[in-house]
């Protein structure tokens, strides 16, 4: 059985109190986007090993015990003993440590083939709480539509955010952002507006009203951050914004506007219909 986890952007993220967990609370406006890696799981030899992971495409970095992937079998092998053996392929086409949840995306998508391909039965709601267990953002992409976020990320409200007159760039300079650095730059504070409110205003008044808190240190680290996003605005666009704690940086324009930008060679940089 095959799948295909696509990617997000966060339009606005707030970071509102640290947790007694250690954890933040967060809210931010997730929305999907149509860039995907591919997950393929088909039941193994009855002697095989519990599970047979190889990938291809990007270089995966660390532990192969520590792939979200795995831990996501894992995960459901505890509370379902009767899971069987499998062979699971990753191909990777996400840019991993970008802002996009690639790996949060490959671990809820992975949750969901195995439920049903062995017939778990698993709701929605359950499938949530599973994927909490392995990241902040993966129950987002159980549901996978435009939500609002807050909590961990996993308290999510469905926004009905209707962007298909648009189109998007994304461009990923190949800078991996450290997750508890960039946490730890960050003074929580409550903002003088909602990002829910906010995204439900026309387009055209995001640059001035809608944030992501990240911006600031990130953009101070690594200025070529911040030219991106500079880049963008001067080629017309209507909203651009780092996605996450960086260091993807997403531009919105309006459909066939798409301009061409001579980014440097080694950017990933794609372009999506939303």
């Amino acid at each position: 059985m095959l799948s295909f986890p696509n990617c997000k952007i966060n339009l606005g993220l707030n970071i509102l109190s640290k947790r007694e967990d250690g954890f933040h609370n967060i809210a931010t406006a997730f929305y999907p986007l149509h860039i995907t890696d591919a997950i393929e799981i088909i039941p193994a030899h009855s002697n095989a090993v519990s599970i047979n992971f190889t990938s291809s495409g990007l270089t995966i970095d660390g532990n192969m015990e520590d792939n979200i992937c795995i831990k996501a079998y894992h995960l459901l092998k505890k509370y379902f003993p009767q899971l069987p053996a499998i062979n699971m392929h990753l191909h990777k086409s996400i840019p991993l440590g970008a802002g996009l949840g690639g790996g949060s995306a490959d671990g809820a998508f992975t949750l969901q083939l195995l439920t049903t391909k062995f017939k778990l039965n698993l709701s929605a709601e359950q499938l949530i709480q599973y994927a909490l267990q392995l990241g902040s953002d993966c129950p987002f992409f159980i549901r996978n539509e435009p939500c609002f976020a807050t909590s961990r990320g996993e308290t999510l409200t469905p926004i009905g955010l209707d962007l298909s007159g648009y189109q998007i760039i994304i461009v990923h300079p190949g800078i991996h952002i450290n997750t508890g650095w960039a946490f730890s730059q960050i003074t929580p504070a409550l903002p003088k507006r909602s990002i829910e409110s906010i995204i439900r205003q026309p387009i055209a008044t995001w640059r001035s009203d809608l944030v992501n808190d990240f911006e600031i240190p990130v953009f101070e680290k690594y200025p070529v951050i911040k030219e991106i996003k500079e880049t963008l605005y001067q080629n017309g666009a209507v909203y651009a914004a780092m996605s996450g704690s960086g260091s993807s940086v997403f531009g919105i324009y309006a459909k066939g506007k798409l301009p061409a930008i001579p980014f440097p060679t080694g950017y990933f940089v794609r372009s999506v219909a939303l």
